[in-house]
């Protein structure tokens, strides 16, 4: 599935990439904003599901204007200038030597992403989220669980905790050793029918943070029990969305 022509799209380079950002602003309804910003990972596959699960959400009246983003390569999951595996990773492994450059992208979002949507969109200052599935959920993951995170509405459907030998779970102790409060909110969820290392890695990084809750972090979690890997997205967005942002 690839993003609809019917959403406004615009072109920036970065980190060799040649990104391609779909944006759907809220209805003509919702007024002059300013307006809460959702990043979707993986923007080329995914922006049309997440934009799918708000106007269910939006049918349903229960759900408040926010500006939907897709953040893509123009170039689907596999296909040459495709570099997720590179871009949402915290470490290299041996099956992609290329992986971790997820703190490189994190700054490209923040530094050039941001203030360029910030340029097009009247962008509210302190409602910032980002969503994902798979690895672009790993790489959410990775934005919030820092000292002074950029993302305080995060949704992670179906995260990759597996890559590099569970490095994020890692991320989470140091912040937990930090002490340090998150004043976010966390969406978590993953299918019953997926991998049992999906399954079971989920379990451990909530059960790693019931131990040692980190102040002011809110987390709402699901499962899915008729759902795999791939027909999580939606519901898993769907959720996402009105845990986040619902009314």
């Amino acid at each position: 599935m690839s993003a609809s022509a019917e959403s406004p799209s615009f072109q920036l380079d970065g980190l060799g990439s040649h990104h391609r950002i779909t944006v759907e602003p809220p209805s003509t309804s919702a007024g002059s904003g300013p307006w809460p910003v959702l990043l979707c990972m993986d923007g080329d596959d995914q922006f049309p599901i997440l934009r799918k699960a708000r106007a269910a959400l939006s049918a349903r009246e229960i759900f408040p204007p926010v500006l939907l983003v897709g953040i893509g390569y123009g170039a689907s999951y596999g296909k040459p200038g495709n570099n997720r595996s590179r871009d949402y990773t915290p470490t290299a492994i041996a099956e992609a030597p290329h992986g971790g450059g997820a703190d490189a992208f994190l700054e490209f979002i923040t530094t050039k992403l941001w203030p360029e949507l910030g340029r097009r969109y009247p962008v509210h200052p302190d409602i910032r989220g980002i969503a994902g599935h798979s690895l672009g959920s790993l790489f959410a993951l990775h934005a919030l669980f820092k000292p002074a995170p950029f993302f305080n509405r995060v949704l992670a459907s179906s995260p990759s905790i597996w890559w590099g030998d569970r490095a994020i779970l890692k991320e989470v102790a140091a912040l937990q050793d930090a002490g340090t409060a998150l004043p976010a909110k966390l969406f978590l969820s993953v299918g019953l029918k997926d991998s049992e290392s999906m399954v079971g890695d989920l379990a451990l990084l909530e059960a790693q943070l019931d131990a040692r809750p980190i102040p002011q972090l809110e987390i709402t979690r699901e499962r899915f029990p008729e759902h795999d890997h791939y027909n999580a997205i939606g519901i898993g967005f769907r959720h996402g969305l009105a845990a986040l942002f619902g009314n």
